[in-house]
């Protein structure tokens, strides 16, 4: 089948991967454009573009697919069958949804209508949820709105972060792209119901610093869910340390109070954490961040 594939960050890889192995014929690869990244602030492909640079895949990266005309006419002669969307990053009007013969297809990390939009694998998490998965959707004008072809559950495990759930899901969606390609023409396209409907907003950094009084479970749940990125973090003797790994703990006292190594007291309950990272260090286990640091009896 003749594809352009339309993707950005390292989730996205494993479904171009999956798609070429598969033997498609990929016309053309879109992605966002070199950003600025690393000390040197030099633009760096994304991953998406860097592979399939590898794999000999033209690629394009336009700034926006709304204009110039120029830009829908190039989309156009590629005549693809299908168009294949996973965490492209632009919206695509629906003059570009008209163009592939048998339409666009996204590969979305939540079991919709629960959690459409931008971070459903980190929501999932921050909300508690015990179940996610991945569905094949047919795109449409509304923000992932469209009707759902394939649908697979997985549970979330209860020390899983997000960058462990970000891969797992990223090769699940892979294996069922290439599935959904495969029996394209006798899929049912299931209209998502209109109950159950949630929306997984960015996240912001805002959300990041730990607020020692709320519940150990909200705590941990926080940890996991912005690890790595942008990473929970409090203020150890004025250093701002990221926490990526942790789980629930037995123990009470003060909010913020070290019961022992790196279990802290919560607003109810205690939470242990199992890795954290210094500013411009790596992260480390528990054990390895302690042998270099005196905490204080509190936590900021």
């Amino acid at each position: 089948m003749r594809l352009v594939f339309m993707g950005t960050p390292e989730f996205s890889v494993p479904a171009l991967d999956a798609l070429v192995a598969a033997g498609h014929d990929v016309a053309c690869v879109y992605t966002q454009p070199p950003r600025p990244a690393g000390r040197g602030k030099k633009d760096r492909p994304s991953p998406v573009q860097a592979r399939a640079e590898a794999l000999g895949l033209p690629v394009r990266h336009p700034v926006s697919l709304r204009r110039p005309a120029e830009v829908l006419a190039d989309f156009a002669a590629l005549k693809p069958d299908v168009a294949v969307v996973v965490a492209y990053g632009l919206i695509l009007p629906q003059a570009i949804l008209d163009v592939p013969a048998k339409g666009c297809l996204n590969i979305h990390a939540s079991l919709l209508p629960r959690w459409r939009g931008a971070a459903p694998i980190h929501r999932a998490i921050l909300a508690g949820d015990t179940e996610t998965g991945v569905c094949i959707m047919q795109m449409e004008a509304g923000l992932d709105t469209g009707p759902v072809l394939l649908r697979e559950a997985t549970r979330i495990g209860c020390e899983e972060t997000t960058a462990a759930l970000h891969d797992r899901l990223s090769d699940m969606g892979a294996r069922l792209i290439t599935e959904a390609l495969g029996r394209l023409d006798t899929l049912a396209r299931n209209p998502q119901p209109d109950e159950g409907v949630s929306y997984a907003d960015k996240i912001d950094k805002s959300e990041a610093r730990i607020d020692w009084t709320r519940p150990a479970v909200e705590i941990d749940r926080q940890i996991r869910a912005l690890s790595p990125f942008p990473g929970a973090w409090c203020e150890v003797k004025g250093e701002r340390v990221k926490f990526l790994r942790s789980r629930l703990a037995s123990g009470q006292g003060r909010p913020g109070e070290v019961i022992a190594g790196l279990t802290i007291a919560c607003g109810d309950g205690a939470v242990e954490v199992l890795e954290a990272q210094r500013p411009g260090k790596r992260p480390m286990p528990t054990e390895d961040f302690l042998r270099g640091t005196i905490l204080p009896e509190v936590l900021d």
